[in-house]
């Protein structure tokens, strides 16, 4: 059975979707992460400690918040999907997975998935993701498409959302749900 997974996608570059996996991060223990990056040609998980421990880089925050394992991932679209299994499979030893990226999250189909809002529009693309989203965080205002069904939580109230968090892995829990036929 694969790990429950959380994928953190956002409305354009420079949003926040480093900063709230990280703090997510510090309050599930035993979880991991993966940051994906797409490339235009080889598709590669990098798990070497030099490489993901460099300074400023979002997989040396993922470890300094906590993550028991992170993977680099960089592949090109097509290849997205194969290399994005892989790499769960490698991290099945996890108690769940924090993926950053809305093309993963578009490959994926999270369990839950976190859209976080910016205040300069939405980028192509990002609509798809924004539709998915079981929670949108936002600063000033809520994305026009914003899911009904999508808890609306502000940016700058983190135990509101990471309580939602931990309230909806729960509710997974319980209702038992088989993360193998997703």
């Amino acid at each position: 059975m694969r790990p429950f997974i959380i994928g953190i996608g956002g409305a354009h570059s420079n949003v926040g979707k480093t900063t709230i996996a990280c703090q997510i991060l510090r309050r599930l223990n035993g979880w991991g992460a993966i940051k994906y990056t797409k490339t235009s040609f080889d598709s590669s998980i990098v798990n070497s400690p030099g490489t993901l421990q460099q300074e400023n880089k979002d997989t040396s925050r993922f470890m300094n918040a906590g993550a028991q394992d992170v993977l680099w991932v960089q592949s090109p679209p097509e290849g997205l999907q194969e290399v994005l299994q892989a790499a769960i499979g490698r991290l099945s030893h996890v108690a769940g997975i924090v993926i950053e990226g809305n093309s993963a999250i578009e490959a994926l189909n999270p369990d839950i998935v976190i859209f976080i809002s910016g205040n300069r529009g939405i980028k192509r693309g990002a609509e798809k993701i924004l539709r998915m989203a079981d929670a949108v965080i936002f600063d000033k205002d809520l994305p026009k498409g914003t899911p009904a069904t999508a808890a609306k939580l502000h940016i700058n109230n983190e135990k509101e959302y990471i309580n939602f968090i931990i309230r909806r892995l729960n509710m997974k829990i319980r209702e038992g749900t088989n993360l193998e036929d997703r």
